[in-house]
């Protein structure tokens, strides 16, 4: 049995630009566009899931799929960070914000930590491994990355040395849990089937 899994990042919005910590934002005209342009694109999937996200929900709906929410694929809960830019909070809290990237348990925000969100998008991957078939997910970046210090087995303090550009396809393969790992295909240049 050979699991598939696709993971799409989602288009620009205003936070993205703007360096916010999720707000709730739409996509902005130029990401929904961009994301209109990449439709039927992608491989057909078994199963298309979405994160509960505004952007991630339009940018799935912008790519002509229909896909079923998983909270467990959310992004990072930024607790009262929460729609506020990293310069606000650098400013009013730099130490809490070193500490906060230095440290992959640190929660300082009142919400996740990234070791926390790298467990909870690990046990969503140990139950995939045992589903057939491809996936398909429009998740926010930081489940990418989680899911590439996953893949890899590697530290924690990776996850902030991954950058995930929207509209960008990371896929996983694998099966009993050994998972293979394909980065950053472009939406909108269709690539071969198979092709690795």
């Amino acid at each position: 049995m050979t699991s598939r899994v696709t993971f799409v990042s989602p288009a620009m919005n205003r936070s993205v630009r703007e360096a916010r910590f999720d707000d709730g934002s739409p996509l902005d005209a130029g990401g929904a566009a961009r994301a209109r342009s990449a439709a039927g694109t992608l491989s057909a999937a078994d199963r298309v899931l979405v994160s509960p996200t505004v952007r991630c929900r339009e940018t799935a709906s912008a790519l002509g799929l229909v896909a079923v929410e998983a909270p467990e694929l959310g992004g990072m809960d930024m607790g009262r960070w929460r729609g506020r830019t990293l310069g606000e909070v650098s400013a009013e809290e730099p130490d809490q914000v070193a500490h906060w990237l230095a440290d992959p348990a640190a929660a300082l925000h009142g919400g996740e930590s990234v070791r926390a969100l790298c467990e909870r998008v690990g046990r969503w991957l140990e139950a995939t491994a045992q589903t057939d078939g491809r996936t398909l997910v429009v998740v926010e970046p930081e489940i990418v990355r989680a899911t590439v210090v996953r893949v890899l087995a590697a530290h924690e303090a990776t996850f902030w040395r991954l950058d995930v550009p929207p509209l960008t396809a990371t896929e996983i393969s694998g099966r009993s849990g050994r998972w293979n790992l394909r980065l950053g295909q472009t939406l909108g240049a269709r690539e071969p089937e198979g092709g690795h």
